[in-house]
C-alpha cells in the first residue's frame, strides 16, 4: 500500500478530530476541523450509524494517520506487539512511539512526525554517532539521537531550537546545547498523551 499524499487536513476531517500532522497551522485558526467539523465529501455533513466494526476501523486508521504509517507496518507492529509480555494495546502503541521519526518529533526537532520522517530521511541525525536516515528504526533505551554539525546550521534547525520549550515527554532527555537527546526509558501508556482506545486496534485485528 502506498503512501497517503493527499490534504493532510482531509484526514483530520475524516477522523473527527485534530491529528496533529501539520505542525503549527494546527494550533492557528487556519486548522481545518475548526472551520470545518466534518468529514470531507458531500456526503460529509450527513449523520451515519457506525458498528462496532467501524469504530474499530475508524480507531486504527487514526493511529496509522497519526504516526503515518501504512497498512503493512501497522500489522508487523501488532504481531510484534501479541508476542511480547504485557498489554497488546499498549505494546503496540510503545512500538510506535520508538520510531525513529516519532522520537525526533517528540525530543522537539521537528513541527510533526511528517517534518521529523524528512528530516531523518534527508540525513539530518545521528543515532548513536553514527549516520541513520530509516525513519521506521525502532530505538531503544540508551539511544542518542543527535542533529548532525552540518544541519545545525539550516534556519530550519535553528528555528526549532530557538523556538524549543524544553523536554517534551518524560522518557526523552533533551540537551540543546549538544542539539542531542537520549532515550532515558521506554514510554509508558501515562506518556501517549494521544486520544486512542487502543483495545479497539486489538479487537479489530484479533477477528
Amino acid at each position: 500500500m502506498s503512501r497517503y499524499t493527499g490534504p493532510s487536513c482531509r484526514l483530520c476531517r475524516r477522523e473527527g478530530m485534530k491529528l496533529y500532522l501539520k505542525g503549527d497551522r494546527c494550533y492557528s485558526d487556519k486548522c481545518a476541523i475548526t472551520r470545518r467539523n466534518y468529514a470531507p465529501g458531500q456526503h460529509g455533513q450527513g449523520r451515519k450509524k457506525v458498528t462496532e466494526y467501524g469504530l474499530q476501523l475508524r480507531e486504527k486508521q487514526k493511529v496509522r494517520r497519526i504516526y503515518g504509517i501504512n497498512e503493512s507496518q501497522m500489522v508487523k507492529y501488532f504481531k510484534m506487539a501479541d508476542k511480547m509480555k504485557g498489554i497488546t494495546g499498549e505494546n503496540l502503541l510503545k512500538l510506535l512511539e520508538l520510531r525513529f521519526d516519532n522520537v525526533v518529533y517528540r525530543m522537539g526537532f521537528a513541527s510533526s512526525r511528517a517534518e521529523a520522517r524528512q528530516l531523518v530521511t534527508h540525513g539530518h541525525f545521528l543515532l548513536n554517532g553514527k549516520k541513520a536516515n530509516i525513519p521506521s528504526m525502532l530505538l531503544s533505551v540508551g539511544d542518542v539521537i543527535a542533529i548532525k554539525e552540518k544541519s545545525r546550521s539550516s534556519e530550519k534547525i535553528k528555528d526549532l531550537i530557538e523556538n524549543h520549550d524544553g523536554n517534551t515527554v518524560q522518557w526523552i532527555k533533551v540537551d540543546l546545547d549538544k542539539y542531542e537527546g537520549t532515550i532515558v526509558a521506554e514510554p509508558t501508556r501515562e506518556d501517549i498523551d494521544i486520544p486512542i482506545e487502543e483495545h479497539l486496534i486489538v479487537e479489530l485485528y484479533s477477528k
